[in-house]
């Protein structure tokens, strides 16, 4: 640095990314900042981030409704095309109870409380699912399952009854998989100093959930639900069948199948894989030899 530089201005203008003891600090910081929200500021945030990853739901739902090209290709376009949910939520600064599992790194360190951790959680979680179920409402006024001949609403009919059809432990692993990686995308946009440094941090780790078939219960509160609604539909259950290519049983598809056969394990498993396989291993690696150290250190730090 030059003599006179302005050390303020310096790190402005660092193009730098963020070291993993960096990032580390400022999801502490962040969780503490999340802890402090009033309930109502994190209920609507987390409404938001809902009806967002709704959004990208709904549009790799269309985008693949009658893609001939390989499963493997056909299933990475549904991921990157996914990733514009994520990508709203996180410029945004909405609030995804997956993604929030790494503020355990926070209540770990000490900054939070057991009640704001869990505060936290149990309205972002709810926040979700009405953000979610709103956008099912407003996709199926929409009518946008006609496209296409009904292969748009077809598709959605074949994923939902793909996910409740899975068994507990394969919904769990699935899970656990799922947000280890949406944790670590979040990890990657902590790591980044612009916009656009975010937006590719966050494609590649959740297109790869996508496109490898792991669960998430957010994305499912929208992909679930949405099959509920349009299995009443004939001509919407004529053309998955013939997508298919054989008769279809419908059964698990219903709302205790959504809860019972999906929601309930996939959201264990990431809250499993977000707080152990994430936030408490790069907790543990980096933040745990620092829990001690003074306030003026803390601050030392943050000016390098």
């Amino acid at each position: 640095m030059a003599k006179n530089e302005d050390p303020k201005l310096s790190g402005l203008l660092a193009a730098d990314a963020y070291s993993p003891t960096q990032i580390a600090f400022r999801i502490g910081q962040v969780a503490l900042v999340k802890a402090r929200l009033s309930p109502s500021q994190t209920f609507m945030l987390s409404i938001l981030a809902g009806a967002f990853l709704g959004l990208g739901a709904q549009f790799s739902t269309l985008v693949i409704s009658d893609s001939t090209l390989h499963l493997g290709l056909t299933s990475l376009i549904e991921g990157v095309v996914y990733s514009l949910g994520f990508i709203l939520a996180v410029i945004g600064g909405a609030e995804v109870f997956t993604g929030n599992c790494l503020i355990v790194m926070g209540y770990l360190s000490k900054r939070i409380t057991t009640r704001e951790l869990l505060n936290n959680w149990v309205i972002s979680y709810a926040g979700n699912f009405l953000g979610s179920f709103t956008m099912v409402c407003w996709m199926y006024t929409s009518h946008q399952w006609e496209f296409f001949d009904h292969m748009v609403g077809a598709k959605a009919v074949l994923i939902a009854h793909k996910k409740v059809n899975l068994s507990f432990i394969a919904a769990f692993a699935r899970g656990v998989l799922c947000n280890a990686l949406i944790c670590l995308a979040v990890w990657l946009c902590f790591s980044g100093r612009s916009v656009a440094d975010k937006i590719v941090s966050i494609l590649f780790p959740i297109g790869g959930f996508v496109a490898s078939g792991f669960e998430q219960c957010v994305s499912n509160m929208y992909f679930i639900p949405i099959g509920i609604v349009l299995r009443k539909n004939e001509a919407i259950v004529a053309a998955s069948e013939k997508m298919a290519g054989k008769p279809l049983d419908l059964s698990l598809l219903s709302w205790k199948g959504f809860f019972i056969h999906n929601l309930i394990p996939v959201t264990l498993g990431n809250i499993v894989g977000g707080v152990i396989l994430v936030g408490i291993i790069f907790w543990f690696v980096y933040l745990r030899p620092h829990v001690n150290l003074s306030l003026s250190v803390k601050r030392d730090f943050w000016r390098e």
